[in-house]
């Protein structure tokens, strides 16, 4: 029997912040939960999974501007809004999941 755990939910998504402090907890961390914890919490696998993808598709988007850094700079543009998308929507979708809505990660690719 699946339990609803809202609190657990808005970790998995604020979990993704530890990237700033760890450089790699940010996609690990959510990927443990979501995997030990997707079939027993409610809702647990849609978040996993838009977490996952959301964090591959910034990992490809942040590999493909290091070689754009050559062309006029615009890598790092391109690092700095990837950089920007991983601080923030871990944070706006916490506070919507935290409200009952679904997350929604934008520019991410669907891998999972």
């Amino acid at each position: 029997m699946k339990a609803e755990n809202k609190q657990l939910l808005v970790m998995t998504h604020l979990s993704q912040l530890l990237d700033i402090v760890t450089g790699f907890g940010g996609f690990i961390v959510p990927l443990i939960l979501w995997l030990t914890q997707r079939d027993s919490i409610i809702n647990m696998d849609e978040h996993g999974k838009s977490i996952v993808n959301f964090q591959i598709s910034m990992f490809l988007y942040a590999l493909i501007s290091i070689p754009l850094i050559l062309l006029f700079g615009l890598g790092i543009l391109g690092i700095i809004g990837v950089a920007l998308l991983c601080i923030i929507f871990p944070i706006v979708n916490a506070i919507k999941v935290s409200n009952g809505e679904a997350p929604h990660y934008p520019l991410s690719i669907k891998f999972v």
